[in-house]
């Protein structure tokens, strides 16, 4: 098995997540403006700026969330039944959804409700379901290319949402990260569908509109970032739940590998990967946020290379290259002070 079936099957066999957000705190770094009318009820920010060293860690455990779902692909083919990858994605966000809501015993109040439901059908409902078909319809070199340019979507969205021009470092490092994740995942005999295209580059616009929506409304004040991450996961997966066992049904039976699985992306993969990466949208600008989620392609050919015994070739080692470099740039194109609109 090749590299590029690798990235391909952590999307079409179900579980693969491109970078996910949740309604967050405004950044507080002085790279992002801030928003031109706030909810009273918003978590005010900090009163210090965040520091380059303090940026730079919260960084770091944000990555985690994505170069976790890199790990996807290989607990899906070793451990979970083949062919249900919406049933897999379902089963990650309702039950960690509803650990959440038991552990936290806090519902939405007020506009919260719809504006949870919005951030939930944008990071889980409705972009899982064209996220597989995207990746069902094309090769999976081209589903990820494509969803590669998130971070220039998140750049234009911030523009006439939060009212901050991209600098010219960040939107280098987007078409940066692009060659790179081309060169990685890509094949020359790719082929092209129009409706695949299409569904892939709906749901990366999805995603990129949730990241700049949970920097535009903030966090109710109050609130702990796990309940509003439970109401988000809820929601995607009410959303998900009819149409995975409409679409594919459950199987006959569930193996001990396969609970140990679903354990393993709903707590470590859901839960847990999603609470760092919220984290990090919350205090990081949605540029710097946007860039992070580059490490799951990367993860996913690494753990490609160390558990199922595959190789690299020159063009993907550049590729690998470029997408870290890609990665680091955008850090650092993001604590250029804003401009604004």
């Amino acid at each position: 098995m090749s590299i590029t079936d690798t990235i391909r099957g952590t999307a079409t066999r179900g579980t693969a997540h491109r970078p996910g957000t949740t309604g967050a705190t405004r950044t507080t770094d002085a790279t992002e403006a801030r928003p031109a009318a706030v909810s009273p009820a918003a978590t005010p920010p900090p009163a210090s700026r965040t520091s380059a060293k303090a940026a730079a860690g919260i960084a770091a455990l944000a990555a985690i969330g994505p170069a976790t779902w890199g790990t996807t692909y290989v607990t899906t083919t070793e451990l979970l039944p083949p062919e249900r990858p919406l049933l897999a994605a379902a089963l990650r966000a309702l039950p960690a959804g509803l650990i959440l809501l038991a552990l936290t015993r806090r519902l939405p109040r007020g506009d919260w409700w719809w504006k949870a439901a919005v951030l939930g059908v944008l990071n889980f409902g409705a972009f899982f379901p064209l996220l597989f078909f995207g990746a069902y319809r094309l090769p999976g070199g081209v589903a990820s290319t494509i969803s590669a340019v998130m971070p220039l979507l998140v750049a234009g969205f911030g523009i006439g949402v939060l009212k901050v021009r991209p600098t010219r470092r960040t939107l280098v490092a987007g078409l940066v990260g692009v060659v790179g994740v081309a060169l990685l995942v890509l094949r020359g005999s790719a082929a092209v569908d129009l409706t695949g295209i299409v569904a892939m580059l709906a749901a990366t616009t999805l995603m990129a509109l949730a990241v700049v929506l949970s920097k535009r409304w903030g966090r109710p004040e109050g609130v702990s970032l796990l309940a509003l991450t439970g109401w988000q996961l809820t929601a995607g997966g009410v959303v998900l739940a009819p149409v995975a066992l409409t679409a594919e049904g459950l199987p006959d039976h569930f193996t001990g590998a396969n609970v140990a699985g679903y354990a393993y992306l709903g707590i470590i993969g859901t839960a847990l990967a999603y609470a760092l990466w919220f984290r990090g949208i919350e205090r990081l600008p949605a540029s710097s946020v946007s860039f992070l989620g580059l490490t799951n392609p990367v993860v996913a050919t690494l753990a490609g290379l160390l558990l199922l015994g595959q190789t690299l070739t020159v063009w993907q080692v550049g590729g690998l290259v470029l997408v870290l470099a890609s990665v680091l740039l955008g850090q650092l194109g993001s604590r250029r002070a804003p401009r604004k609109a």
